[in-house]
């Protein structure tokens, strides 16, 4: 009879050569598996996560990543409470949520610049923040990046949300509004909604907030518990997805592929899918990011959305840049 120990080495062995010989590799340990929040409707947006995914990148770090789509509000309160891993969340929504001792921290950008415009009709003659006074103009609701956003724009022209018309449209049905001529002008994502009422035959005024202030667009975030008992994991996942990213900027077909075979329907409509697409990877990039890489954090304009969410009484207690970000996963060039 083997010692022991020689049996529980002869028994690894053995179990070792099984996997190997059924063409399989061990599970992941539960600290490589990670759940994922993306937004609240599968989209072409998330294609670098639907890549990075399908393309086998997550797996071959050793991830096991499973995804869900949540609200952003939802999201957030998610990450801090561990029972998400990793979200993509807006940077204006990092802010008050850890003024208000939510342990979140923003570990690399997505949206290089703000997503979140204002977008009118060319016909209608909004062509600027002025123009919007005494317009009627549609938003899903008075909170997040929309709202956030949208007093930015205004204060750049002495306005004041009193000064236009708000309609509220909860289903997200803003766009549709526009289209129908039931509102002069909206809020919306650069990439969805004028996107869309492009490619119908309409011309579109777009604002941008980028303009006035630079607002930290959606990124990846994570809770600080789970940066302290996943670090090696949240590096991986950050790492792959940048790169997903990048392959997408230099071949969009590659993520459309990906997003349509994770959500089928969106092959319904591929032109559509694929400008939606277009416009997103525009967004990805800036002057910082063409020099620094995809992912580079803006520590100016997180001062400067501090600062301005501050005026807005949007911050509870006092925060730096040093509370919000950790950009130690991103890969340096």
């Amino acid at each position: 009879m083997y010692p022991r120990h020689v049996r529980m080495i002869t028994a690894a062995v053995a179990l070792i050569l099984t996997v190997a010989a059924c063409g399989q590799s061990p599970s992941p340990s539960p600290s490589r598996m990670l759940t994922v929040g993306l937004g609240f409707i599968p989209s072409v947006q998330f294609a670098p996560f639907y890549l990075a995914d399908r393309a086998g990148y997550y797996h071959d770090a050793g991830l096991d990543v499973t995804f869900q789509n949540r609200i952003d509000p939802d999201l957030v309160t998610l990450v801090g409470q561990g029972g998400i891993d990793v979200g993509l969340a807006d940077g204006t929504s990092v802010i008050p949520a850890v003024s208000q001792g939510i342990p979140i921290r923003y570990l690399a950008t997505v949206y290089a610049t703000y997503p979140s415009i204002v977008f009118a009709k060319a016909s209608s003659g909004i062509e600027d923040a002025p123009d919007l006074a005494g317009r009627k103009l549609g938003i899903p609701g008075r909170f997040g990046s929309s709202w956030i956003m949208l007093q930015a724009l205004l204060r750049s022209a002495d306005l004041t949300a009193t000064d236009l018309q708000i309609v509220e449209y909860p289903d997200f049905g803003q766009g549709a509004a526009v289209a129908q001529g039931a509102v002069d002008a909206a809020t919306g994502f650069a990439n969805n909604e004028p996107v869309q009422l492009q490619l119908s035959g309409e011309e579109v005024n777009i604002l941008r907030v980028d303009d006035v202030i630079a607002l930290p667009g959606p990124g990846l975030i994570a809770g600080t518990s789970t940066i302290g008992s996943k670090p090696d994991a949240i590096g991986a996942f950050v790492v792959q997805t940048l790169r997903a990213m990048r392959e997408i900027a230099a071949d969009p077909d590659k993520g459309l592929d990906a997003a349509i075979a994770a959500v089928p329907e969106l092959g319904q409509d591929r032109a559509t899918q694929r400008a939606i697409l277009l416009a997103t990877i525009e967004m990805w990039q800036s002057d910082l990011t063409r020099a620094r890489g995809l992912g580079a954090i803006d520590r100016d304009g997180w001062t400067e959305s501090i600062a301005f969410l501050t005026e807005l009484e949007l911050v509870a207690k006092p925060v730096t840049v040093d509370d919000l970000v950790d950009p130690r996963f991103i890969p340096v060039d």
